[in-house]
């Protein structure tokens, strides 16, 4: 049946004369979302009708935020604030009020009226806007003595019609040569698979091989959006999604490629509750060249809770599943239910997993944040048996503090991620935390531990500095047996002991690396960007060793800086 049930219903909804206006999402990107995480930790209390847990955010809400803390005479701003806001103001400018754009001159009079579309059109039944998509870098690197480049084109879509239906839709054909710590990463998390080679990157889907290491993949998202209701929007298409404040994600996160989902969200003043229903693909072992990828499926709740005035409270809840023979199962279509009693009423060996986030502003100058994901919870394992292999979960704790030692624009975070053997893995590559054999949550998946130190600093309105540390240390398999790093094999697979188990067991890699990144922004969305890395893999099993060092140069329009640091 695959996912014909969501069309059909997609369908009924769209019918509905009821129907009111909905907005599109503002893509995932790191230094765009940290603009608006910085403006609600600075306001020192929450907007009760924006959550911040559960990315992306809708255009619309984004506006909406920025005309409260306008609104708001008590939140001081300065010169690079207004001009921040006025960035991501134009950048959704068809939701603000104040539709004047900043001084810029139109192109051929016809092309960039705003500053933030190169082409649109609105009227009373239409609503479009069109935007090309560049990417290039150059660069080198000493570990392989090989020249780094990317080039990408692309266009961006997105629209209204009859202010009812929104659509949105992004393409980008792209050529590169990554680093070597990248091209190894994709051969290491999969062992299991070498019997076919498939080349993957993370946040992509199939990617061929060119030029010996060369890559050459497309990139495509789209969605429809609408609101049957008020108070409920509905998405469906192809794209990734974000749950949490940190760096990284220990619930969900945007490393995966892009998967077709179906996605509720039920917004109830200091409530948001949000179904995600995603048809995600299992890469079998052994599978012939025009042999179908296999389906799994995932079922997610997510209920965030503004509760007070500057503290938020998510609960959330997820179930992995598939089966060699049959498609999606109808009971998870249910959007109230606990999916571990329908797991249980099934009689299923699905992978059901509870988590929660917390978020807390305080002093107008920090932000704390955690996350804890508890995978397929057994009292007997978890307080039992002394480091039982079944006590499996994944830890996040964060803060950031803006406006860091009184000095303007200045932001520093700091960030603890780990997960204990075995977490993320099941039984069948049906029922493990994978899709298209990335990890749906932290980049090193499982059996590891993460520190993360993050600079941004922003001394004029258009320049950006970027500093990135991490310390990791994470236990591999390299000797065959399954010591719990490798959520692609079955958690049954030679393992070697019940108890004892301990984080970054078995060959232990310790990584180190720095990453300082500059970036200009000429005009709206037009970015050149320099950029220093060091990176220091170091192991007992030699050949895992790696030191390496890059520099590369970039310019980018219309697209996110690529985030491949692990």
């Amino acid at each position: 049946m695959q996912f014909r049930l969501y069309a059909t219903l997609i369908y009924c909804f769209m019918v509905l004369q009821n129907a009111v206006g909905q907005s599109q999402y503002a893509p995932l990107n790191d230094d765009y979302y940290h603009l608006i995480d910085r403006l609600e930790i600075r306001r020192g209390k929450l907007t009760e009708d924006f959550h911040i847990g559960v990315k992306p955010f809708e255009r619309k809400a984004i506006i909406g935020l920025l005309d409260s803390i306008m609104a708001d005479r008590t939140m001081p701003l300065n010169d690079t604030d207004f001009f921040n806001m006025e960035y991501l103001r134009q950048d959704s400018w068809e939701w603000s009020a104040d539709r004047t754009p900043m001084s810029q001159k139109r192109f051929l009079k016809r092309f960039y009226q705003k500053p933030s579309d190169f082409y649109y059109v609105q009227n009373k039944n239409f609503d479009l806007h069109l935007s090309p998509i560049t990417h290039l870098i150059l660069g080198s690197e000493n570990s392989s003595k090989d020249y780094l480049w990317l080039t990408a084109r692309g266009v961006e879509l997105r629209g209204l019609i009859g202010k009812k239906l929104g659509f949105y839709t992004y393409v980008t054909d792209t050529q590169g040569m990554f680093g070597k710590y990248v091209r190894d990463y994709t051969l290491n998390v999969r062992e299991i698979y070498l019997n076919y080679p498939l080349y993957v990157v993370p946040g992509e889907s199939l990617v061929k091989s060119i030029r010996t290491y060369g890559v050459d993949f497309i990139s495509a998202r789209g969605y429809i959006t609408f609101n049957p209701i008020k108070q409920i929007n509905l998405q469906f298409g192809h794209d990734r999604n974000f749950i949490g404040s940190g760096y990284r994600s220990m619930l969900l996160s945007d490393w995966s490629s892009p998967y077709l989902f179906l996605k509720m969200t039920t917004q109830l003043g200091r409530f948001q509750y949000t179904n995600l229903w995603a048809n995600m693909l299992y890469n079998q072992p052994g599978r012939r060249p025009d042999e179908p990828i296999n389906k799994k499926y995932a079922a997610i709740h997510h209920l965030s809770m503004n509760l007070g005035k500057n503290f938020s409270l998510g609960i959330f809840e997820a179930e992995i599943f598939g089966r060699e023979q049959g498609g999606f199962d109808l009971n998870y279509l249910n959007p109230i239910i606990f999916y571990r009693y329908l797991e249980t009423y099934l009689g299923s060996a699905d992978n059901a997993m509870l988590g929660f986030d917390v978020r807390w502003n305080f002093l107008k100058r920090f932000g704390f944040y955690s996350q804890f994901m508890l995978d397929e919870f057994k009292t007997s394992e978890y307080f039992g048996k002394k480091g039982s292999w079944g006590k499996k979960f994944g830890f996040q704790a964060g803060l950031k503090y803006v406006d860091a030692f009184g000095i303007k624009n200045l932001d520093l975070q700091t960030e603890l991620n780990l997960a204990r053997p075995y977490t993320y893995s099941h039984k069948s590559g049906f029922n493990n935390y994978v899709h298209f054999d990335l990890p749906l949550a932290h980049p090193l998946a499982a059996n590891f531990w993460e520190v993360v130190g993050i600079a941004r600093y922003q001394p004029t309105r258009r320049l950006t500095v970027y500093g990135t540390l991490v310390k990791s240390k994470k236990g591999f398999d390299v000797d065959g047996r399954n010591w719990g790093a490798n959520i692609w094999r079955s958690y049954e697979d030679d393992r070697p002991r019940d108890t004892g188990n301990f984080i970054g067991q078995g060959t232990p890699v310790e990584t180190t690396f720095a990453d300082l990144r500059m970036s200009y922004m000429l005009r709206h969305n037009l970015f050149i960007d320099g950029r220093f890395f060091m990176r220091r893999q170091e192991s007992t099993y030699e050949s895992l060793n790696m030191n390496t060092t890059s520099a590369t140069f970039g310019v980018r329009f219309n697209i996110p800086y690529r985030q491949q640091i692990f």
